[in-house]
């Protein structure tokens, strides 16, 4: 399916003091956080209690372009969706946005895996976890 068609969750948190590193902007690694933060939250919206039971998100790939930097205070809006899937394997991706200008910062695509809660083995993607992304 093309991602531009596909239905985009925003999470949105502010730049804190702890966000910033010694040239004065929101360190790389935290652009990451915010990454796996906006995908759990919306993993969290969508999935109810029992597919949080069953199944378990672990990250096996990211890839990630920072393009502008963020400051103390800034609003930022992630906005994140689901791409292609193949066996236990899920494409994500995220666009970091200042709220305010609503100029990319980072851009980032992650790879995920569905782990059977029980016994933390790959489980293939099946229409109970398509049917909450769709």
């Amino acid at each position: 399916m093309n991602e531009k068609r596909r239905k985009k969750f925003e999470y949105r948190l502010t730049v804190s003091a702890t966000d910033i590193d010694g040239l004065g902007h929101a360190n790389n690694v935290v652009y990451l956080r915010w990454v796996q933060e906006a995908a759990s939250a919306h993993w969290n919206h969508i999935a109810g209690a029992e597919l949080n039971q069953r199944y378990v998100w672990v990250v096996i790939r990211h890839e990630i372009d920072y393009l502008q930097p963020a400051f103390l205070n800034d609003a930022i809006i992630a906005y994140t969706w689901v791409g292609d899937h193949t066996g236990a394997k899920s494409e994500r991706y995220v666009d970091i946005c200042n709220a305010a200008t609503g100029k990319k910062l980072a851009a980032a695509k992650t790879t995920w895996c569905l782990l059977d809660a029980a016994s933390l083995r790959p489980r293939r993607i099946e229409e109970d976890i398509r049917s909450v992304f769709a």
